[in-house]
């Protein structure tokens, strides 16, 4: 295996001389910013019970080895959305033999001078046949890379551009997408948190206000009404609210600051907290409580590891696991039969911790009791046979107007796009 992770050859590097500094390896969360080849296979992504890797691991018509570009939002080794990129990555790395070139932080707080088509071209100069924008975010420049490199195929994970049916088909023949369906995890969060609350009040930490994560917050909404009054049965109303810190993660000056917004959930008397951003301030802030002697809990989000933080409070982790997708993606430029589609992939209910086949899984943690794990998957049974399917009307927008009609169950378009909040939930919408 061979990765790369940022060679400075271009004007591109020169803009980006300023921020090389502050970008360290892995372990703190930066990308080191000099090429170099790692000569040992790094094999704790290696899903459990994996196939081995695909016989044809070169190129088709060059006989070399592929190489693909990897453009994280945040840092890589952040325990949430970027790192389960990353580590995806790895994973194609180890089971193609191939090269990653990798950059993190391109966002325009962390690299203004950074932009996806730029960072996209400079990968493309360093050889690169394959890259994946990995942020909603970087819409504008996942569509201009495409444009201006027709000939190299792209994904851009988390969009839309590829759905023919959707409402931003961009018809760009080299430029797919990759999403895994989150909101069953979110779910899954919600119930877990309502099995375990003893204040009946559950807070939301929101990143930014769009289709995406209006979708999971009513989600985690959903399976916690459910897990409220129809297992526990509780008659009283369930207290559920959200509050949006403005992006992905921190940007210290520009968003919100998510330990303080946990600190306030807390404080206003929610004693479980569901993490929707990219990193876990909502459980390390839970963790340093429950040692003061608070009871509260927290669920984090994006990456299967995400609970190690404080793992004793910790009720779980919904986790995005691109591995087995962006794999098949790798494969399929090597072999020559890419194609651009939006592809929206389920939990694998076989196992939803299938590191080789599921996109999306939970991991139960330390936090949740014994009684309410076997009431959660008995739940999470219900999901995996569509004896429970929380998106089925009646249900109302946040201002009263009709979202499902009764007895109408949501369909991708009605999910995709998701407009507003659910009623019931306190916050804001837009």
């Amino acid at each position: 295996m061979r990765s790369t992770r940022w060679a400075t050859l271009s004007a591109l590097a020169a803009a980006l001389a300023l921020v090389v500094a502050a970008c360290g390896d892995a372990d703190d969360g930066g990308a080191e910013t000099t090429a170099q080849t790692e000569t040992t296979a790094q094999t704790e992504t290696t899903a459990p019970g994996a196939t081995e890797p695909p016989s044809d691991t070169t190129d088709a018509t060059t006989g070399e080895p592929l190489v693909f570009g990897m453009i994280l939002v945040g840092p890589e080794g952040d325990r949430g959305w970027s790192q389960a990129h990353h580590e995806a990555g790895k994973y194609v790395e180890e089971q193609l033999g191939a090269e990653m070139i990798t950059l993190d932080k391109v966002n325009t707080a962390d690299r203004p001078d950074a932009t996806p088509e730029q960072v996209a071209a400079e990968m493309i100069a360093q050889g690169a046949q394959l890259v994946f924008l990995t942020s909603d975010d970087m819409r504008d420049g996942a569509l201009a890379a495409a444009e201006a490199n027709p000939d190299v195929a792209m994904i851009w994970s988390s969009g839309d551009s590829a759905w023919q049916e959707g409402e931003a088909y961009a018809g760009l023949d080299n430029l797919g997408n990759s999403m895994g369906r989150m909101y069953y995890g979110k779910m899954i969060a919600g119930c877990a948190a309502a099995l375990t609350s003893q204040t009946g009040r559950i807070s939301y930490l929101g990143p930014l206000i769009n289709d995406e994560t209006r979708r999971l917050v009513n989600a985690a909404y959903l399976g916690a009404k459910h897990c409220w009054s129809e297992v526990r049965g509780e008659s009283d109303e369930l207290a559920f609210d959200v509050n949006w810190i403005g992006f992905w993660f921190n940007i210290s000056g520009v968003t919100l600051d998510p330990t303080e917004t946990a600190n306030a959930f807390f404080d206003g008397g929610s004693d479980v907290v569901i993490s929707g951003i990219d990193t876990t301030e909502a459980l390390v802030v839970a963790g340093q409580r429950a040692g003061e002697g608070e009871s509260v809990w927290a669920v984090p989000y994006d990456y299967e590891g995400g609970c190690k933080e404080a793992p004793e409070i910790c009720l779980g982790v919904p986790y995005f696991n691109w591995r087995p997708h962006y794999l098949a993606i790798a494969q399929s430029v090597l072999d020559g039969s890419f194609s651009a589609d939006w592809v929206w992939n389920d939990p694998d209910w076989a196992d939803i911790n299938n590191l080789s086949t599921s996109a999306v899984g939970w991991i139960a943690g330390d936090g949740l009791s014994e009684s309410a794990a076997a009431d959660l998957d008995d739940f999470i049974a219900g999901l995996a046979d569509g004896s429970i399917n929380l998106f089925t009307g009646p249900l109302n927008h946040q201002d009263g107007t009709e979202y499902l009609a009764d007895g109408a169950v949501a369909d991708d378009h009605d999910l995709w796009y998701t407009k507003q909040l659910l009623e019931g939930i306190e916050g804001a919408s837009e």
